[in-house]
Parts: C-alpha cells; structure tokens; sequence
C-alpha cells in the first residue's frame, strides 16, 4: 500500500512539475511568437499595397455580417478574418487589405492577403498560411501565380485549364485544380466584400 501512495506522489510532483515548465516554456514565448505573427502580417500587407505607408484597422469590419454577405454570393467556404486601411503619407486612402481564410484547400485551410486600390484593382496577393502538398498545391506560393492576380481590375477571377486568356482568367495549377479553386475563390470573395462593404461597387 505505502508504494501505491509513493508511485502516486511522485507521479503527482512529476504532473505539476510538468505543468509549471509548460506554463514558463509558454510565457517565454508567447511574445516572441506573436512578434513573429505581426511581422508576417505586416510584410504580407506592404506586399500587396506597396505604396501604402501606414496601415489602420478598418473600424466598419463586422465578422457576422462579412459571413453573411459572402453567404448571399455563394462564398460559404471563405471567411473574411480581417480588413485595413492603406493610407499615403498625407492620410488619403489607397487601397484596402482583406484577408481571406479559405476552408477549400486540399490540405486544410489558406489564409491570403488580398490588396486592392481604391479603384478596384488587385494590387497583389500574398500567403499568410498553406500547407498544400509539395510541388502541387504549394505553387500557388510562388511568384509565378500569385502574379496573375496582380494589377487586374476586373469583376472577378476564374481559372483555365486550356490557356484561356483575358485578365480575369487564371492559369491553373497542373495537378492542383482544388488549390487553385481555393485561392482563386477567396481572392473573389474579398473582391465580394470590397464591392459591397468597402464602396467599391461592382467593376463593368
């Protein structure tokens, strides 16, 4: 019996010991990472509205009403996680950035950066989050298809298989159609919201 009570002490000392290192290894680096966090975000934000310099929280940005809006034009999948203000040196407003969390990647969810001028064109997309497969989905990282996206002023985008052309069309990804379908839906549902929250209207 005392080496039951003595096995259960001294699991018990190894549980909380346990605990106090997870909770210090934790407040160690809970600044570091969000440091880490903010600068991604803030890159990811001169990325695709270059020649804004400053950026401020867009204060009429209201989750539930983003949902609905992108539910009424058929973006169910997307989510829009954030939008700010690109401001020049005198405080005129440039453009917006609206990031875009897409639950239709093949690997799990994308969440992208979208620029877009005040008049309606894209200015550049930028990857906060993917984790699509090697060589396949993980393409639509890299410059050579994020470009497509990039200085278009259009209504909104789809993809081509067959090399279709016109400056709403985007090149798929061979042997990724599911990551492209993803990417190039939230670039549209933040074009969506621009249009309908942001007084962008609807490009002709």
């Amino acid at each position: 019996m005392n080496k039951i009570i003595k096995n259960t002490l001294i699991l018990t000392v190894i549980t909380v010991v346990s605990g106090l290192l997870l909770g210090l290894v934790y407040d160690i680096t809970k600044e570091p990472i969000a440091a880490a966090r903010e600068n991604t975000r803030q890159e990811a934000f001169r990325s695709v509205l270059p020649d804004a310099s400053s950026f401020e929280e867009y204060e009429g940005y209201d989750s539930e009403k983003a949902g609905k809006l992108l539910g009424e034009n058929g973006y169910d999948s997307d989510e829009i996680k954030e939008t700010v203000v690109g401001k020049d040196d005198s405080g005129e407003t440039l453009g917006y950035v609206v990031n875009v969390v897409s639950h239709e990647g093949y690997a799990g969810d994308i969440e992208i950066s979208v620029g877009i001028a005040s008049d309606g064109t894209v200015t550049g997309i930028e990857m906060l989050s993917i984790s699509e497969t090697a060589g396949l989905g993980m393409k639509a990282d890299e410059e050579d298809f994020k470009d497509q996206f990039k200085d278009k002023r259009v209504e909104k985008f789809s993809y081509t298989k067959s090399g279709e052309s016109g400056d709403s069309m985007i090149d798929a990804i061979s042997g990724a159609t599911i990551t492209t379908n993803a990417v190039t839906n939230a670039v549209d549902a933040a074009l969506v919201y621009y249009q309908n929250e942001l007084g962008g209207g609807v490009i002709e």
